[in-house]
């Protein structure tokens, strides 16, 4: 069935990828970022002369997730246009790169704003036209570090993807009786084909940044980013988090797993994540919650 399909956070990266194979795959996908008429009016163009070379139902859609009137008038166009929303991709995000003291409360404040509160707003948008149909799916866009290894230098960026999948796991259970599905897919270190690194933040406060490089093993930064690029295998490409995308969409109602990791650096998460996500599990059957692991079938009742 062609589904309706917003995916935040699509003007490059992960997001862009998983527009164009979601897409590709039949449906009808907006890919939302700010600044259609500004920032990234170039990357309008791209993505209505990719729908066209193509033909498919790909659309660009303003929204700044750090806006709740953007994310309710981005909501309120898709409703307006098809009446319904059937799938909402969390993906916006920001990366920053730096010592974690050199980043000030409010450099935390800013990226937890992006990549935590971003999908709040946009979740409180989206929620109440699914909890109506009684049906949908959530896919939220994790990281490996949050049950994975996790290299010095990111500690904020970290923090802020940890959050954002705890409150993941929440949502599930309460979306569960309403019929709506999540599913976490959750990208490890992917050092090419995206830009995450190349548009990762940096701390704002510079002089304690340059206590940290003055102190700490010549080259130690350049080096940890060295290591990182060497687990990851040559032929590990961004697609793969597409295609894992594509699949959850495609997969009938009931079916999709909890959680789908993409790790070909293999850094330890997928262990991790599997034995978090059992022992969650067996609480819930302990306390006689066992059927919000699932999402409720409304049809079958």
């Amino acid at each position: 069935m062609k589904q309706v399909i917003l995916v935040t956070g699509a003007s490059s990266g992960f997001g862009r990828l998983m527009a164009n194979a979601l897409a590709a795959s039949g449906h009808i996908v907006y890919a939302s970022m700010r600044g259609l008429s500004g920032r990234n009016a170039d990357q309008v163009k791209h993505v209505a002369a990719h729908a066209e070379r193509h033909r498919v139902d790909l659309r660009t859609i303003e929204l700044d997730v750090r806006s709740d009137a953007s994310a309710q008038a981005a909501i309120a166009a898709i409703i307006a246009e098809h009446g319904r929303l059937d799938v909402l991709v969390h993906n916006a995000g920001h990366m920053v790169w730096g010592p974690s003291e050199a980043f000030t409360p409010e450099d935390l404040a800013d990226l937890y704003d992006v990549n935590v509160l971003g999908a709040q707003r946009v979740n409180r948008a989206a929620l109440p036209h699914m909890r109506q149909a009684r049906r949908g799916l959530v896919i939220w866009i994790g990281s490996s570090s949050a049950a994975g290894g996790v290299p010095p230098m990111l500690g904020p960026y970290f923090a802020a993807k940890a959050g954002m999948d705890a409150l993941a796991v929440c949502y599930a259970r309460e979306l569960a009786p309403f019929g709506i599905e999540t599913s976490i897919l959750v990208p490890g270190a992917f050092t090419k084909g995206t830009n995450h690194f190349a548009h990762a933040g940096s701390p704002s406060d510079k002089d304690r940044a340059a206590e940290y490089e003055t102190g700490l093993p010549s080259g130690f930064a350049e080096n940890i980013l060295a290591e990182l690029a060497r687990t990851v295998p040559d032929d590990a490409e961004p697609d793969l988090v597409a295609e894992a995308a594509v699949a959850l969409v495609n997969a009938p109602f009931g079916k999709r797993p909890f959680r789908v990791v993409v790790d070909p650096a293999d850094d330890g998460s997928a262990v991790s994540y599997a034995v978090i996500d059992r022992v969650r599990a067996e609480f819930l059957h302990r306390v006689g919650l066992a059927d919000l692991m699932r999402p409720k079938d409304i049809d079958a009742t």
